[in-house]
């Protein structure tokens, strides 16, 4: 429910300081948004990088696929204890930023165990690195965009609804006190006649 408006001098420096307070966000709003846009730009270029490394890193292990074939167990060698995660700050956003992953120890005779083996778990291991790096990359993303969606939707509002507005306010108000002052005038000129002709009047 909209608040009627006053068309009185106190409610026009209220209009007024809301102008000025909405005039000195809407600037850092704006920042804030270039801020949002270039981060989201710069984590899309990093996940973009990684995702080639990735696809670089899946083509080595499919050479490693025929060999893997043979009668050795690699799960039991390879298996992921811990993704750690941290806390960062982004233009005042809280995102989550990625660590380290942490392995199972793979434990074997190096002279029993094909040669292949310490060179595909490492391939594994960097793989698993770059998926879990690539799903905090996107949880920063999401979370960054959601935060630009809601600068870019308070911009608008401070530019095509409460800057407009109060400066309609403010028109509107001055227009009234305008003429209330003008017709204040007009009725002393009045007065002042009237008193003016009794005295002649009284004095006739």
């Amino acid at each position: 429910m909209s608040v009627k408006l006053k068309f009185t001098k106190d409610s026009l420096s209220k209009e007024k300081r809301a102008l000025a307070r909405f005039s000195r966000f809407l600037p850092t709003l704006k920042l804030r948004k270039t801020q949002l846009f270039n981060e989201i730009h710069r984590l899309q270029e990093e996940m973009e990088e990684k995702d080639s490394r990735l696809v670089e890193l899946n083509s080595d292990i499919d050479q490693w696929v025929a060999v893997f074939a043979e009668d050795v167990d690699v799960e039991s060698y390879f298996g992921v204890e811990e993704v750690i995660t941290g806390r960062g700050n982004v233009a005042g956003i809280d995102i989550p930023v990625f660590k380290d992953v942490v392995f199972k120890k793979a434990e074997y005779d190096l002279m029993a165990m094909p040669f292949w083996l310490d060179a595909g778990l490492e391939a594994l291991k960097d793989t698993v690195l770059l998926q879990e790096e690539l799903k905090v990359l996107n949880e920063q993303v999401e979370i960054i965009q959601k935060e630009l969606t809601t600068t870019v939707q308070r911009i608008n509002l401070f530019e095509k609804v409460k800057i407009p507005q109060t400066q309609d306010n403010i028109r509107r108000i001055r227009i009234f006190l305008g003429d209330q002052q003008t017709a204040g005038v007009v009725r002393g000129k009045m007065t002042k006649g009237k008193l003016e002709r009794k005295r002649k009047a009284a004095a006739a």
